[in-house]
Formats: C-alpha cells, sequence, structure tokens
C-alpha cells in the first residue's frame, strides 16, 4: 500500500517535469511489480493535480508471469491517496487542505474530498466492498479516513491503510479543553447541595415510568444493532501506522484510559453501553519506535517498506481513534415522551 501511494506522488511529479512516455516516468515502477495497472487519476480541478489514483489488479500480467490467480487479501482495486507536495505547481491547494484540517478537523470542504468519495464509492460498486482498498500518507491518509468513514456510515466497509495521518488541529486542542472546562464544572456542581434535589428525583421517577416500555424497547433494539454484524459495529477497522517521533501524528498514541474518567458526572452516559462502544469504535494501530529521528524522516513513506520494519500493534488503545470513529457507533439514549417542566 506504501509502494502505491508513492507511485500517486510520482504520477504528479511526472506530470510536472513532463515525463509521458513509458520509457521515462517513473510512477508506473511502483505498481507493474505488484501486477496491477493505473485505470484511473484523481485530479483537483483547482490546479490540475493529481492527488489520487485508483490501481487495478492486471490479470494478464500476472498470467504473463504465470501467477494464476491473484494473492490472498490482494486487493481487486486500490485507492491510492498522496500528501502534501512542497513543488510550486501544487503546494497551494495541498497547504490549502493542511490549513483546513487544522483549523476544523474535517477534510469534507476540500474539492478532493468529494472526488475521492465519489471514486472509491464507485469502486467499491464495480467489485465489491471487500475487495477494495483505500490507503493514503499524510494529508491524503486524512482525506482516507474520512472517506472511509463516509462510507462505514452508509455500511459500505472498505478496507483502510492509514500513514502518519495527521493528529493535530486547532478544533481537537479547543475541544479538550472545552471537555476538561465542562468536567470540572459538572464535578463543582455535584459538591454544591440543592433544594430542589428532591423535585427533580421525584420528577425523575415520574419520567423513568412513563417511557418504561418505550425506552426497554429502544434499549434492546440498540442491543440487537451491537449484536447484529449486519449493521457494521466493528466491521470497519481501519489501519494507521504512525511514528512516536513524528509530531503531525503521534497525538494517536494516547491512550484512551481517560475517557471513562471524563464522563463522570454527565448525563445520559450509560458505563455498559459506553464500554460496547469503546469495544465496536476499533482501530489497527501500528507504532514504530525507532528512538529520536529527525521530522522528515519519522513522517516520511518509505520508512513503511523497508526491510527493517518493526512495528508495535495496538488495539482499542487510542483515545483519538475513539473520538474519531465515535459518530459510527453512538448509542442514542432512549427517547422521553414527557419533557421536564
Amino acid at each position: 500500500m506504501a509502494c502505491f501511494i508513492q507511485a500517486v506522488y510520482l504520477l504528479e511529479l511526472d506530470r510536472q517535469e513532463n515525463r509521458s512516455n513509458k520509457e521515462n516516468a517513473l510512477a508506473p515502477k511502483w505498481w507493474i511489480p505488484f501486477k496491477y495497472k493505473l485505470v484511473q487519476t484523481l485530479i483537483d480541478e483547482r490546479d490540475g493535480s493529481i492527488f489520487g489514483a485508483i490501481l487495478e489488479w492486471d490479470r494478464s500480467a500476472a498470467m504473463a508471469d504465470l501467477v494464476l490467480i491473484r494473492p490472498s487479501g490482494a486487493p481487486r482495486a486500490v485507492l491510492a491517496l498522496r500528501g502534501t507536495l512542497l513543488k510550486s505547481p501544487t503546494i497551494r491547494r495541498d497547504i490549502e487542505d493542511d490549513l483546513r484540517f487544522l483549523a476544523w478537523e474535517s477534510l469534507k470542504g476540500s474539492v478532493r474530498f468529494n472526488v475521492a468519495l465519489e471514486a472509491l464509492k464507485s469502486v467499491a460498486e464495480s467489485y465489491g466492498s471487500n475487495n477494495v482498498c483505500v490507503a493514503g500518507h499524510s494529508l491524503g491518509a486524512g482525506f482516507a479516513l474520512q472517506v472511509g468513514k463516509a462510507l462505514a456510515k452508509e455500511g459500505i466497509y472498505v478496507e483502510t491503510h492509514l500513514f502518519n495521518p495527521p493528529s493535530v488541529s486547532v478544533a481537537m486542542s479547543l475541544r479538550n479543553i472545552g471537555e476538561k472546562a465542562e468536567f470540572a464544572w459538572k464535578r463543582i456542581k455535584s459538591m454544591i447541595p440543592s433544594g430542589s434535589e428532591t423535585t427533580e428525583n421525584s420528577s425523575n421517577i415520574e419520567e423513568e415510568k412513563s417511557y418504561g416500555v418505550t425506552g426497554l424497547k429502544s434499549w434492546v433494539s440498540n442491543l440487537n444493532r451491537l449484536k447484529n454484524p449486519g449493521v457494521g459495529i466493528g466491521k470497519w477497522v481501519p489501519h494507521l501506522y504512525v511514528n512516536n517521533s513524528d509530531y503531525i501524528c503521534c497525538s494517536y498514541t494516547e491512550k484512551s484510559d481517560q475517557v471513562e474518567k471524563s464522563n463522570e458526572g454527565k448525563e445520559n452516559v450509560n458505563t455498559t453501553n459506553g464500554r460496547a462502544v469503546a469495544a465496536a469504535a476499533a482501530a489497527k494501530l501500528f507504532v514504530m519506535s525507532k528512538g529520536k529521528q529527525k521530522f522528515l524522516e519519522a513522517h516520511g513513506l518509505e520508512q513503511w517498506w523497508s526491510d527493517d520494519l518493526q512495528l508495535q500493534l495496538a488495539l482499542h488503545d487510542s483515545k483519538l481513534i475513539s473520538r474519531q470513529l465515535k459518530s459510527l457507533y453512538t448509542i442514542s439514549a432512549p427517547q422521553s415522551n414527557t419533557g421536564k417542566s
């Protein structure tokens, strides 16, 4: 997958440097050895740059080398998305999307998001979602994550590989400050005695009685949704590859053991359901730790195909992953028919 992303970087560099024929183009050398072929390039209409490509299993090339069947695990089609290229023809639009993520922790307003989403949806419909993969590096990993998540919400689960995905944003920092402030206020509020507690408690009892049957049905429905694999809980498990020395993606290694503490004192938080949601919001997080490294080395794509690659695998362990996938698995609270006066 990392090699396919490298091919997309080179597709754009080939375009910029007018390497259009097979003899001098660099990009094909990164997919041909794997018996894949280029079927589509994704173009940013703002500057004409290539930011992604769809590669397809080349059966005829495989047969020519006596590879009779596609190797197990090899997808029929791959959508590969590159990251930022610091070259004059592309740097403006690349940095624009970098700043978009930095400000909002979202790339949905970008032209590239819609193009990538439609492309991935199209190949998933053509080959089946089980035979399709999306992969991205850096900014491209941000797009791949959000495009994959958008399809997962529609019940389309595509294998996803994210190399050095961006994890730092102003929005996330402000959210963390807000969560801490809210938690502190809840703790302070809980320590202040209130004369209306008795009235409020009796009101809550009546309220619970009023939606007893409805609430039970809603709870059972949500429980079935957790147990039913057809609904999608735990069906989409993105693969993230991060380096501890890369400050752009290192926030993914932050432990999630503080999540339950931040829910203390909050209303409408069910501990049992919370654990179920946390377990469902899963990802495979591969962490590379080689000690202190320079940024360009730690953030580089080439580290992921090196011969001395050593990774640690962590499951259900990232606070940031849980937050980003939360909307896929959040269980809505039962609705009451009687509102508080």
